[in-house]
């Protein structure tokens, strides 16, 4: 279609739009930010009806006001998330026409369980609620539910019908954030002293979020390196929360993404703030953040976790706030560090425990001493970081008896079952080993599963190329001082 004949499908859709001058929905007041305008609407049924996903009437109206029908949504759905042609189980409807123009939409849409039928009716002049409607675009995109309700806030709530543009809307804002292969970065800044913030033009596809994938992709001056992959924000259509090694304050940073240019950022000074380290077991220590002091985990405010977090997970905008807060995000804990320092001794480099940011609900990171290492009783110790600003940074450190380990199960020929004498809380297994030797003295070695951990129980693989042999009984010992080494066995099914 040439120009001109954009210029006057626009014109044409104008008209069409007719009386939507106003406000959709008595709830939302003028003047209000948060108010589905007309401007809105017209917005997103213009880009639809450019990718030929929304049409009009006979008439050349589109009804923008009128509720959307099922069967019309059953289309909307369908050509807005490529679904038709993916050769699902076709469904069958008694109150449908096979030869009706929403037919196979109905079947496909139904197939994948995007839309539901009751007693093999479709209802396809039914309406949909809001909340429906959530529920099925969340399906659609497989997307994270809380961002799509994000997305939806500005359309009328309760039983009111969804109206044909109150549904234009939702389409479009998730039309765009449909994954791509081809997403380009089209900003960049430094957050903090450990993360950026990436927007994109479309959200990254699985394969790019792959740490392994990812680190190839990012590429830093400066010595500047990716620590995990990118997390895309809870809320937003393609914006990342980027973890980075720690930054150099005032540095000019540039980044390559998939071999082109992508920009540059000035390396940010501002430490994380955490309010005090505390003393975990005789060799791991914590460091607390609290969200009521503006410091939030990236795990609540990220999508891929959202749905685990229940209802402590939360959208943050554009400038990280919420309820009235802008927060400080801690990007990942993977491959960070602080130092240790016993009062009159040398210092020590401790590292994070993997899977321990925040997995009990509350946000406090452990970090383990090097191999071998114990804090001693008494001695006051002080933590100190070049990304973390820590207000109550010392403790003494307390004699705590390691677990017992209590018992131990083979669960198959490569792994193992060992149950402590109680649970050790959060993922304190992480980092943990432990060794079998047989009646002749042959040692197979055994280390933790990451959040394979059910109370007091944690999951054990054998080392790569290591087997169990059946019928073969082996006592089961820690590597280190992290558990008691009572003589624990089993025997090899």
């Amino acid at each position: 279609m040439n120009k001109h004949a954009n210029k006057l499908a626009g014109l044409m859709l104008a008209a069409a739009l007719g009386t939507a001058a106003l406000p959709i929905g008595a709830a939302h007041a003028a003047g209000d930010s948060s108010t589905l305008a007309a401007g809105d609407i017209s917005q997103a049924v213009n880009q639809l009806s450019r990718l030929h996903i929304m049409q009009g009437y006979e008439d050349g109206s589109l009804a923008v006001g009128q509720p959307v029908t099922r069967a019309e949504l059953a289309k909307l759905l369908a050509l807005a998330f490529s679904l038709q042609g993916t050769d699902q189980a076709q469904e069958e409807f008694t109150d449908v026409d096979p030869q009706a123009w929403f037919s196979k939409y109905a079947a496909e849409v139904a197939a994948q369980g995007i839309m539901q039928s009751n007693d093999g009716r479709f209802e396809p002049r039914g309406t949909v609620t809001k909340t429906e409607l959530v529920q099925m675009v969340t399906k659609a995109l497989k997307r994270d539910a809380k961002s799509v309700e994000y997305w939806a806030e500005r359309l009328d709530s309760g039983s009111v019908p969804v109206t044909r543009g109150e549904a234009a809307f939702l389409l479009d804002t998730a039309h765009r954030a449909i994954p791509s292969d081809k997403a380009t970065i089209t900003s960049l800044r430094s957050l903090n002293a450990i993360t950026l913030i990436v927007t994109f033009d479309a959200p990254l596809t699985a394969d790019k979020e792959v740490f392994t994938k990812a680190k190839e992709d990012f590429a830093f001056t400066g010595g500047l390196t990716l620590t995990n992959l990118p997390r895309l924000k809870t809320g937003s259509i393609a914006t990342y929360i980027v973890p980075t090694s720690v930054q150099q304050p005032g540095f000019q940073y540039s980044l390559t993404y998939r071999g082109a240019n992508a920009g540059t950022f000035t390396g940010n000074g501002e430490k994380l703030n955490m309010t005090e380290t505390r003393q975990v077991t005789n060799d791991t220590f914590e460091l607390e953040s609290l969200q009521a002091n503006g410091v939030v985990d990236y795990g609540y405010v990220i999508s891929a976790y959202s749905a685990g977090r229940g209802a402590d997970a939360f959208v943050l905008d554009g400038n990280n706030r919420a309820n009235g807060v802008t927060y400080q995000i801690i990007s990942s804990g993977q491959a960070r560090e602080v130092t240790i320092t016993p009062e009159g001794g040398q210092p020590m480099v401790a590292k994070y425990v993997p899977f321990t940011q925040s997995t009990d609900g509350r946000q406090e990171p452990k970090f383990r001493l090097p191999e071998g290492k114990t804090l001693t009783p008494g001695v006051t110790y002080t933590v100190t970081s070049d990304w973390a600003q820590i207000e109550r940074p010392s403790f003494v450190a307390q004699s705590i008896a390691p677990l017992d380990i209590i018992g131990a199960e083979a669960m198959s020929d490569t792994s193992i079952a060992v149950t402590l004498s109680e649970d050790p809380g959060d993922e304190l297994f992480s980092g943990r080993s432990v060794e079998l030797t047989n009646a002749e003295g042959h040692k197979l070695t055994a280390t933790y599963k990451y959040s394979s951990r059910k109370g007091a129980v944690g999951i054990f693989d054998l080392a790569p190329d290591s087997k169990l042999v059946k019928g073969t009984a082996y006592t089961v010992t820690p590597v280190g001082e992290w558990a008691g080494s009572s003589r624990t066995q089993l025997t090899a099914d």
